[in-house]
């Protein structure tokens, strides 16, 4: 795959659950998935994500990934049942999965538990703070160790760099005819002229573009690994379990208040920031957007199936 192939695909956010610790009448538990091109990366499975799957826009049968941030039930007991809704609608193609040390007992546990069979093959991913890992379709994914009660990670999904915007006037005055050249040329790759010279990509094309970087935090206190680990992200996903009120229960449980994430979110940089993970004391989230606003206007807030669209970076030379 060229890597202008790799940064045309669509990038949109899923939210399938944006209620912490148990769900509500209008919010189910822990789960978002990013959906790029044909395939979904899925980030926590709290219970009942795959009827939340039902309920969107989006086929379960497309996840290829996933991947958890901690073993804390709202993040991952609804994986059980996902494995085995795959394996009865006759799932073929592998499953990574990917999360904090001790995934593989995890997933044996589960298996062990409600034993299921499937015909698809189930891979397994140990994460470490700060190890990287790159994919052959155009992005990688980092983990950062946040401050939770148990290991927790967050998770930066980041787009291999575009290639830079192609000046067709300088391309036309070295001699290469406007059609299948050009193409070339913009995927990368060197062009041959029928008079013999060799034309390379860097000569008619600018520097290199970044991707798209999204980051999703887990739950945690306000982090600096995390706010290093988001800078410059177009989108923060971020905890918001509590409002200003509930400070001490903040510090004590280990989470962060609406405030506390745009504070990292204005710390890190980022051009947007969504908060989810709302304790279930709160029928509505809209004193979290206010009091996040009075640090970084850019917050959003997330509900069950919203959709964020994240755009490719405007680096003032997009084509």
């Amino acid at each position: 795959m060229s890597r202008r192939q790799a940064q045309g695909h669509q990038m949109t956010i899923h939210f399938l659950g944006t209620s912490g610790s148990w769900p509500t009448a209008d919010r189910n538990v822990s789960a978002t998935a990013i959906k790029r091109g044909g395939e979904v990366l899925l980030f926590d499975c709290g219970e009942g994500t795959q009827r939340q799957f039902q309920r969107s826009e989006l086929s379960h049968m497309a996840v290829t990934k996933i991947f958890l941030t901690h073993f804390h039930g709202d993040h991952c007991y609804g994986l059980p049942g996902y494995l085995k809704t795959m394996q009865l609608n006759e799932r073929t193609v592998p499953l990574d999965i990917f999360g904090p040390p001790g995934i593989e007992r995890l997933i044996q546990d589960f298996q062990r538990i409600a034993p299921t069979r499937p015909e698809f093959p189930i891979r397994v991913h140990p994460m470490e703070p700060g190890k990287t890992i790159r994919f052959s379709e155009g992005y990688s994914v980092t983990a950062a160790r946040a401050d939770h009660s148990v290991i927790n990670f967050a998770y930066a999904i980041e787009e291999e760099p575009r290639p830079g915007r192609f000046d067709k006037p300088k391309a036309l005055a070295l001699g290469v005819p406007e059609g299948r050249m050009f193409g070339k040329l913009q995927s990368g790759h060197s062009v041959q002229l029928e008079d013999g010279r060799t034309i390379h990509p860097e000569d008619v094309l600018g520097p290199d573009r970044r991707g798209r970087k999204v980051v999703i935090s887990g739950d945690t206190r306000p982090s600096d690994a995390i706010a290093r680990l988001a800078e410059g992200a177009d989108i923060l996903i971020h905890e918001a379990t509590y409002l200003d009120e509930h400070q001490e229960q903040a510090e004590e449980n280990q989470h962060s208040t609406a405030r506390e994430a745009g504070e990292v979110a204005k710390k890190a940089g980022v051009r947007a920031l969504w908060l989810h993970h709302f304790s279930p004391r709160y029928t509505t989230a809209d004193g979290h957007l206010r009091e996040a606003w009075e640090v970084f206007r850019e917050t959003h807030v997330a509900r069950d199936f919203s959709t964020v669209d994240v755009a490719l970076p405007d680096n003032g030379d997009d084509e």
